[in-house]
C-alpha cells in the first residue's frame, strides 16, 4: 500500500536533485570574464576567479585574477554595478591631478574612457578603463613603471571585456 507513495517520492526526491545540481552548475554571471584574463608572458599568473552577488535593489559582479614577476606584481580586475559606478566617477569629470609623489590622468586609449594613476616612490598604482557606465577593467600594479603597465593592459582585450559586461 505505501511502495507506489514511496516510488513517487523516490522520483521527486531523484527530480529534485538533478535540478537543483543543474542550477548550481549552471553558469555564474562572472564566468563569462575569466578567459578574457589572459596569460601574461613571463608573469606567473594564477587561476581567474570571481564572484557574482544580487540583492534585492544592487547587484554586482567581479572576476579577478593576480600576477607576479619576481617581486613585480599586477591585479587584473573587472568589476560591474555600483562599486564600479563610484571607482568611474573621476574619468566622467575628466580629473586630472599631479603632485610631487605621483599623479592621476584621466584620458582615451584606444577610443575608451581611462584613468592613469602612479606613486612614484613604490611604483604603484592602476590604469581603469571604462567598459560602460557601471562597469570597469582595472590593472593595479607595484614595482612596475607605468609604461610596462601601459602595455601590459594592452594584452587584454578591452572590446570582448566590454562586449562581455554589457551581455546579461
Amino acid at each position: 500500500m505505501f511502495k507506489p507513495l514511496h516510488a513517487i517520492i523516490a522520483a521527486l526526491f531523484i527530480l529534485f536533485t538533478l535540478l537543483s545540481h543543474s542550477a548550481m552548475t549552471a553558469d555564474q554571471p562572472f564566468q563569462r570574464f575569466l578567459p578574457l584574463l589572459v596569460d601574461l608572458a613571463g608573469w606567473q599568473g594564477k587561476k581567474p576567479d570571481g564572484m557574482s552577488m544580487q540583492m534585492s535593489d544592487t547587484s554586482m559582479t567581479t572576476a579577478t585574477r593576480d600576477y607576479e614577476r619576481g617581486t613585480a606584481q599586477l591585479h587584473a580586475s573587472v568589476v560591474i554595478g555600483q562599486a564600479a559606478e563610484g571607482a568611474l566617477a573621476p574619468i566622467q569629470t575628466g580629473m586630472k591631478m599631479q603632485t610631487s609623489e605621483g599623479h592621476m590622468i584621466t584620458d582615451t586609449v584606444r577610443g575608451m574612457p581611462v584613468m592613469k594613476t602612479f606613486n612614484i616612490k613604490d611604483k604603484s598604482g592602476a590604469v581603469i578603463v571604462a567598459l560602460g557606465k557601471n562597469a570597469m577593467f582595472s590593472l593595479a600594479y607595484e614595482g612596475l613603471g607605468e609604461d610596462e603597465v601601459l602595455q601590459l593592459a594592452d594584452k587584454f582585450d578591452w572590446k570582448a571585456l566590454q562586449a562581455a559586461a554589457g551581455a546579461k
